[in-house]
C-alpha cells in the first residue's frame, strides 16, 4: 500500500507539472481533424449529394479532408520545433491559445462555410 504522504506528494508534483505545448498542439490538431471529418462527411456531402447524384460530393470530400491536412500540420509544426525548456515555458499560453483558436475555428467554421459556397455554387450553375 502507498502511504497517504507518498500519495499527496506525487498528486502536488503531477499539479506542478509544466504543459507541454508541443504534445498539447498535437493532441489538438489530431482531434481538430477528427471533427472536420466528421462535419465535412455529414455537413457537406450531405448538402452536395441533395443537388448531384454522381460521385462529386465524394470527390469533393476527399480533396476537402486532403487540403486541410497540411494546414493543420503548420499549426503542429509550429510547435514541434520547441526545445526542451521553450516547450514548458508559460510565457507562450498566449499564443498557444491563439493557435488553437485558430485551428478550432476552422475545423469547425470551414465545412459549414464550404456547404455554403457549393449550395450556391450548385444553384448557380
Amino acid at each position: 500500500m502507498v502511504k497517504s504522504e507518498e500519495r499527496s506528494h506525487g498528486k502536488a508534483l503531477a499539479a506542478t507539472k509544466p504543459r507541454d505545448w508541443r504534445k498539447a498542439m498535437s493532441d489538438h490538431v489530431a482531434y481538430g481533424l477528427l471533427a472536420y471529418t466528421a462535419l465535412q462527411i455529414f455537413v457537406t456531402v450531405k448538402a452536395l449529394s441533395e443537388g448531384s447524384s454522381t460521385a462529386l460530393p465524394y470527390l469533393a470530400l476527399i480533396v476537402l479532408v486532403a487540403g486541410i491536412i497540411p494546414v493543420c500540420r503548420w499549426f503542429e509544426k509550429r510547435w514541434a520545433v520547441l526545445s526542451d525548456a521553450e516547450a514548458a515555458d508559460p510565457a507562450l499560453a498566449g499564443e498557444f491559445r491563439r493557435d488553437v483558436t485558430a485551428l478550432w475555428a476552422m475545423a469547425i467554421g470551414l465545412p459549414f462555410g464550404l456547404t455554403l459556397i457549393f449550395k450556391m455554387f450548385l444553384e448557380i450553375f
